[in-house]
């Protein structure tokens, strides 16, 4: 109970939904298709402050 009621909750739908992503630029710009969209998700009820880190790797 140290992690609250919804740690397991949380835990699978990270294990299902990821944690990680890539994406490939083109130009500058992000190279999605169409219906493509990057959304960000949190799955605790009082999930705390949250860093985000982003690599970019180039030629």
């Amino acid at each position: 109970m140290d992690e609250g009621s919804d740690d397991l909750p949380a835990h699978l739908k990270s294990s299902i939904l990821g944690c990680t992503l890539t994406i490939p630029v083109t130009g500058g710009r992000l190279n999605l298709g169409t219906w493509q969209g990057i959304y960000l998700c949190e799955h605790r009820n009082d999930g705390g402050r949250r860093s985000i880190v982003i690599t970019v790797y180039g030629e």
